[in-house]
């Protein structure tokens, strides 16, 4: 009986990891926490231009603030720390517990009382201007130099914010830190990309993005967009992510019968049916189609503490692309985390108990003179 209420408690867990890894962001309506409440708020970009050319004469960019701004004696912010999401997700999966109780309490490397953390909702996802918003398949095709525009906008005009302590980033977000130490390479002290590779999207990793995307616009109720009620083939895409996300030995342990997988699959379905919105995934996904970091790589001045996991189905070690990049970064640290029984495959890229010391050690080295 102990055993079963165990095992339970443990897919709760593993349920739970997998929203955030996976596609939505996790919430803390019911969790207790360690640290100040998050404040949200929304800036308001007016005229906004994409790289595709696109515009728009309202973008809507939300965000959730945790502690408050310090100045310098020249008015200058010197404690701001920017999480970033990963693809579909929001800044609100860093308040789930393994992530905020870890980091942002008293006396841990991100405490709230010493840091001003800044939780982005990208572009595309979240409180942020969307698809789903109205314009559906007609909202701009914007790609992740858009999503990195508008964080900087939000952060200089909405928050007044003008340098970060560190620009931290997981998945997609790990991607994005690459491009903000290549974009903007004076605007932060440090960077901590957590799981992404630093080129091109190709191989595999493109290979299920475009069956994940295909999925949805080769349905006839996908209509280019104009659907009533969401196509079908938004399972299949659901059903990618799943496998996308997962970690091997974690689903072995906790779904260990044909029946308690097929359950569970069940469950996932459902839930994450009733939330998933095609257009915002088709356009999530398809932001990546231009990223590849690599020519700059060189050019990136600040300390760099990159960290991938070993059971990461979304960038697998044997790749070996971290290990030979990373030598183009004058001041770049690789990490490589072994598979625990506490990883998670891409999802352990959250569970920052297993990575915080990588992140004190960051903060350390590039602490200002």
């Amino acid at each position: 009986m102990g055993f079963s209420v165990e095992l339970k408690v443990r897919r709760r867990l593993l349920n739970a990891l997998l929203v955030c890894a996976i596609y939505t962001g996790c919430t803390s309506a019911q969790q207790t926490i360690n640290y100040q409440a998050p404040v949200e708020g929304t800036y308001v970009a007016h005229d906004f231009h994409f790289r595709s050319g696109e515009t728009l004469p309202v973008v809507n960019l939300h965000y959730r603030t945790i502690g408050a701004p310090q100045r310098d004696a020249n008015g200058h912010v010197n404690n701001a720390v920017m999480v970033l999401h990963g693809t579909g997700g929001t800044g609100a999966q860093f308040l789930a517990p393994y992530f905020a109780n870890v980091l942002f309490g008293p006396g841990q490397p991100l405490d709230a009382t010493r840091y001003y953390i800044i939780l982005p909702d990208s572009i595309g996802t979240g409180g942020s201007s969307k698809p789903s918003d109205g314009l559906h398949a007609r909202f701009p095709h914007y790609d992740y130099a858009d999503m990195i525009d508008g964080q900087h906008l939000m952060l200089t005009e909405g928050l007044h914010v003008d340098h970060l302590r560190l620009v931290m980033g997981t998945s997609m977000g790990c991607m994005h830190s690459w491009m903000w130490g290549e974009m903007y390479p004076d605007f932060s002290d440090a960077l901590m990309p957590l799981a992404c590779q630093t080129v091109e999207i190709a191989g595999r990793n493109r290979m299920m993005r475009k069956m994940l995307m295909d999925a949805i616009t080769q349905d006839p109720a996908w209509n280019h967009g104009d659907y009533t009620s969401q196509p079908p083939g938004i399972r299949t895409s659901l059903e990618m992510l799943l496998i996308m996300g997962s970690s091997p030995l974690q689903m072995q342990v906790n779904y260990p019968t044909r029946e308690a997988a097929d359950q569970y699959l069940d469950s996932y379905l459902q839930t994450h049916l009733t939330k998933a919105d095609a257009n915002d995934m088709l356009y999530q996904f398809d932001s990546s189609r231009d990223y590849d970091p690599s020519a700059k790589l060189s050019t990136i001045r600040v300390p760099v503490m990159y960290v991938n996991s070993a059971d990461d189905f979304v960038n697998p070690p044997e790749l070996g692309i971290a290990e030979k990049n990373i030598k183009l970064v004058s001041h770049g640290q690789f990490v490589l985390l072994p598979i625990t029984d506490q990883t998670r495959g891409h999802g352990t890229h959250t569970m920052a108990a297993i990575w915080k010391q990588y992140l004190v050690q960051i903060l350390e080295q590039s602490k200002p003179h």
